[in-house]
C-alpha cells in the first residue's frame, strides 16, 4: 500500500489545472460565458469560475461542482480529466 508522504503537491496541483483549463474549454466549445456558467450554479459573481478555471490562488472546482458543471455543459464529467496524469502511480 501506498502513503499520500511521497505525493507531491505539484501533482495535485496539476490535476486542478487541466480540470479547470479543460472547464474553460468545454464552455467557451458551447459558447457559454462565465457569468452564464456561474448563474447556472447559481453563484452571485463569476469568481469561482473564472479563478478555478485558471486556478488562481489555488482555488478549484470541487467534485459538487464538476457533476453540476457536466449537467449544465452537457458533457461527461471524465471530460474534465483529459490529460491528467494517469490515475495508476
Amino acid at each position: 500500500m501506498k502513503s499520500i508522504e511521497n505525493l507531491s503537491d505539484s501533482l495535485v496541483d496539476e490535476y486542478y489545472i487541466t480540470i479547470g483549463a479543460n472547464v474553460k474549454k468545454i464552455r467557451e466549445s458551447k459558447q457559454i460565458t462565465q457569468l452564464q456558467l456561474s448563474q447556472a450554479l447559481n453563484f452571485k459573481s463569476v469568481g469561482l469560475v473564472s479563478q478555478a478555471e485558471l486556478y488562481l490562488n489555488k482555488q478549484h472546482f470541487n467534485i459538487k461542482h464538476l457533476v453540476y458543471i457536466s449537467y449544465i455543459l452537457d458533457c461527461n464529467i471524465e471530460c474534465f480529466f483529459t490529460g491528467t496524469s494517469a490515475l495508476v502511480y
